[in-house]
């Protein structure tokens, strides 16, 4: 903690008089403003009886704040407007999204400290039919995804022949396939080792993970030092076994 302290004092004493960075607004206002979705297991989830949230992110974040010797606010989005939210400046940091080129056109990002592949999902009854990502392929085949989200933009390289379904927030593209209203969507690996626990009518395809992606937070594009002191955080973090330690907690594979 007092190491934090001294690079949070080293960070804002090399800032001139005239600089504007979320850094000094954070500190400021004793406040700092999280967007997040809820909805990605084990992420951030909300938790509807009492609307707190929870998950990996939600713990980095409430590390953060701690660190930084600020509260906490999050900030509900969702994947069709978590980028925006950023650029509005509703919020000053996201939980993690995957870097995107569409994205990074006008968000910042900062290091990345996980890494998931793509994986698809199809009801466990359907897993003859659909036994590989190439089954998926086909004008007969409905792909979900949901609004907003990398695989969205993925489904369209990876399903070329298929019919593509984006739904709405708070809609998920693994409610349309257990309606059988899809055949099959995408998620991360992540995730899908979780749905098909709370789900054991989903099953993941047994055809390898594709797609390997890089998750990270989002902050303002132009704004270096806030971006540069989260770095700095993370890479502390790192070497200090916090993330490790979530890792386990979470039951997730190291980077």
């Amino acid at each position: 903690m007092k190491k934090i302290l001294i690079t949070l004092t080293l960070f804002l004493s090399t800032l001139s008089a005239n600089a504007e960075t979320k850094l000094q607004e954070i500190i400021k206002n004793g406040e700092l403003r999280v967007g997040t979705t809820g909805d990605w297991d084990p992420m951030t989830m909300k938790d509807p009886a009492t609307n707190k949230y929870k998950g990996f992110d939600i713990d980095v974040m409430n590390e953060l704040a701690k660190d930084m010797g600020v509260k906490v606010r999050y900030v509900p989005t969702d994947w069709k407007t978590i980028v925006s939210g950023i650029t509005a400046k509703r919020y000053d940091i996201s939980t993690s999204v995957t870097k995107t080129p569409k994205r990074a056109e006008v968000a910042g990002f900062t290091d990345t400290y996980y890494k998931y592949g793509t994986v698809p999902l199809v009801l466990k009854k359907n897993l003859k039919k659909y036994s590989t990502w190439d089954s998926l392929n086909n004008k007969k085949v409905t792909i979900a995804t949901t609004l907003g989200t990398s695989q969205e933009e993925k489904a369209k390289e990876f399903f070329p022949k298929s019919k593509l379904k984006s739904v709405e927030a708070p809609a998920r593209d693994f409610q349309e396939v257990l309606s059988g209203r899809a055949d099959g969507n995408i998620t991360s690996s992540t995730e899908a080792n979780k749905l098909v626990i709370t789900y054991p009518q989903l099953a993941i395809v047994p055809d390898g993970e594709r797609n390997p992606a890089f998750l990270a937070m989002m902050v303002g594009k132009k704004d270096t030092v806030w971006n540069d002191y989260v770095n700095k955080w993370i890479k502390d973090k790192k070497a200090s076994g916090f993330f490790e330690t979530l890792l386990t907690k979470y039951n997730l594979k190291s980077l």
